[in-house]
């Protein structure tokens, strides 16, 4: 099916709405009101014409203008942003990035929310090459011993980590209650926010290693993880080797497309 923005490629567009865009785009890269100089320069265009543009952005609603000079976000911006906001769905708008992670990995991707019984497998696309992996959609994942629960349990508060760390007996993998919350358990979650991903190596599937790295939202909570899952001899699992590169690269990116501010200058 043809979608919109495919439709629109082949077409001319208007030049001045362009430049328009990229006053638009400049400060959202920014993420703080400018003041007109600011603006224009960070657009990459001279005050003068930036100044026509903005006197009809605030015109329409999408910029505003304080007392002290400086453009932010106006009415109309806040109620296309609600609008968007009120359309996400994780799962349905991470689709596309899944499948295309899968096909050019050579990988298995798995997608996991957090649900009832923590976090849990929504979407699983499976590799070309042949995987005896014991994972299905609806699987919980230990907090403790999986990748996946790992880095759920890295950004999760601290007391809703301790509400759940008392079920993950009953998750695949799972361990007992007092199996986790140890000072090596927080060490490596400690380690899996800076790096921003987590690593398992033949365990809890011997032979089979994973990379995992988190999605956020606007609000900054993690609304999905991702996994890269293979087999052991042909896993690269680096933290900067190639397919350690590739999932960054995709959460980013969804993480930019569900609001996350900070991600968009890394999103490629």
């Amino acid at each position: 099916m043809t979608t919109f923005d495919e439709d629109i490629k082949p077409q001319r567009g208007i030049n001045a709405l362009d430049a328009t865009g990229d006053l638009l785009r400049a400060l959202v890269a920014v993420g703080q009101p400018l003041t007109l100089r600011d603006l224009a320069a960070a657009a990459g265009m001279p005050p003068a014409k930036a100044f026509a543009h903005l006197v009809s952005l605030v015109k329409v609603g999408l910029l505003a203008r304080d007392d002290a000079g400086l453009f932010h976000a106006g009415r109309l911006s806040r109620e296309l942003g609600l609008i968007a906001l009120q359309r996400l769905s994780p799962i349905r708008d991470a689709e596309s990035e899944i499948v295309a992670l899968a096909a050019s990995t050579s990988m298995t991707v798995a997608a996991a929310a957090l649900g009832p019984l923590g976090p849990t497998v929504i979407r699983l696309e499976e590799s070309a090459r042949p995987q005896h992996v014991s994972l299905r959609v609806g699987t919980a994942m230990s907090l403790v011993n999986t990748a996946i629960g790992r880095v759920y349990a890295a950004h999760l508060p601290a007391d809703m980590l301790a509400s759940l760390m008392e079920r993950d007996h009953i998750r695949l993998a799972g361990s007992a209650a007092d199996a986790g919350l140890d000072a090596a358990y927080r060490a490596r979650l400690d380690g899996i926010r800076e790096r921003g991903l987590d690593t398992a190596h033949g365990a809890p599937v011997p032979g089979i290693h994973a990379l995992a790295a988190p999605v956020f939202d606007h609000t900054g909570s993690v609304c999905l993880v991702i996994a890269l899952i293979g087999s052991s001899g042909g896993f690269d699992s680096a933290a900067d080797g190639p397919l350690a590169r590739a999932l960054l690269a995709a959460t980013r990116r969804l993480s930019w497309r569900f609001g996350l501010m900070e991600a968009n200058d890394r999103a490629t």
